[in-house]
């Protein structure tokens, strides 16, 4: 019997790189190359200092409250350019579109890209698109891939974050010792759509946290001492940290009591059931830093309106072999990948 392809194998948790590992990757290894390549599994590769990086967006419903399916493409496509040390340079676009949704409605999508490019202050460049049969999609499926330049900083950010594999910030870059930051709160984002689609509506409503955090990226490169950086998406935090643990096999501790999380983000998550280690961002990136720096490096990200609720959570270890977290009433606790993403269809 032949198996049949399930959500959560492209829902960005362990499924997902079981599907990858036996179905793709073993093909498409055969064509990769480049000093950042396939094999890797980073968020963008690398050629001739040229880094590269290409994102499907399936979000539903394409308007939600903090943004929409344009402002993910460009933003979601700009920051996987960006946490690898680069600066996004151009964009590509693909539009999906399903007969019989309205041209305003299209419109407004491509408008909102607009104003994330003009923010991120990329340029869009060239694209693509088709229209398919009612059924075909769920009204718009959009794709951005983007390439950018090498930081200039980066060579010298690579001599501040001492003996690394590689100057660029790769999922594979961390060592014992160096501290975990991220940037802001977590779960924002997944929970602001959940909320909205299925029409639960609380006091203080939750917001999306999508944006472009290119400027953001630039200026702790230029502050130095930036080991790796990952934008923390689809099974948010928890999955971020075990691919950044598994890649450079080293264990991460974390501390509960120092993780920011919105008051809403945690109630909703408290009623629903979810816990917000495993919610997706589309604004957030978590990063190791050399030691030394990291008060310093966090300074520059709380100086940056994307980065104004950033925090020190926790230290890479060689005292374990994944991630674990120490809990406000003094346990420990293994912090594993999401199975799949707890909420689908966010990006």
């Amino acid at each position: 019997m032949k198996e049949l392809v399930k959500k959560n194998d492209g829902a960005g948790g362990e499924m997902m790189q079981t599907f990858l590992n036996k179905y793709v990757f073993k093909h498409f290894l055969e064509t990769d190359g480049g000093e950042i390549s396939l094999s890797m599994a980073d968020d963008s590769a690398v050629m001739n200092d040229v880094v590269f990086t290409i994102d499907g967006h399936t979000v539903y419903p394409l308007f939600f409250p903090g943004g929409d399916i344009g402002k993910i493409g460009i933003c979601g496509t700009v920051n996987d350019i960006s946490v690898m040390g680069a600066i996004p340079m151009a964009v590509a676009v693909s539009l999906i579109i399903e007969e019989g949704i309205t041209s305003e409605t299209v419109e407004n999508v491509v408008i909102s890209m607009k104003e994330a490019a003009l923010e991120a202050g990329v340029n869009i460049v060239t694209g693509d698109t088709k229209v398919v049969e009612r059924g075909g999609v769920k009204e718009m499926v959009l794709s951005t891939s983007a390439f950018g330049k090498r930081m200039p900083e980066l060579d010298r950010n690579f001599e501040l974050a001492g003996k690394r594999k590689t100057r660029w910030l790769t999922d594979n870059n961390i060592m014992p010792g160096d501290k975990i930051i991220v940037t802001g709160t977590l779960g924002d984002h997944g929970m602001a759509l959940f909320n909205f689609r299925e029409g639960y509506k609380f006091e203080s409503p939750i917001q999306s946290d999508v944006a472009p955090l290119n400027h953001l990226m630039r200026e702790v490169v230029k502050k130095g001492g930036i080991a790796s950086a990952k934008d923390m998406t689809r099974g948010g935090m928890a999955n971020t940290l075990n691919e950044l643990s598994s890649k450079s096999k080293v264990g991460i501790k974390i501390y509960e009591e120092a993780l920011p999380v919105k008051e809403a983000v945690r109630s909703s998550c408290g009623i629903f059931g979810y816990d917000p280690i495993n919610i997706g961002n589309e604004g957030k990136i978590a990063m190791a830093v050399n030691p030394e720096m990291a008060d310093e490096v966090l300074k520059v990200i709380k100086r940056n309106k994307y980065g104004k609720d950033a925090a020190i959570i926790g230290e890479a270890t060689d005292e374990y072999n994944d991630v674990v977290m120490a809990t406000e009433i003094g346990g420990m606790r293994r912090v594993d990948a999401p199975v799949g993403d707890p909420i689908p269809r966010i990006c």
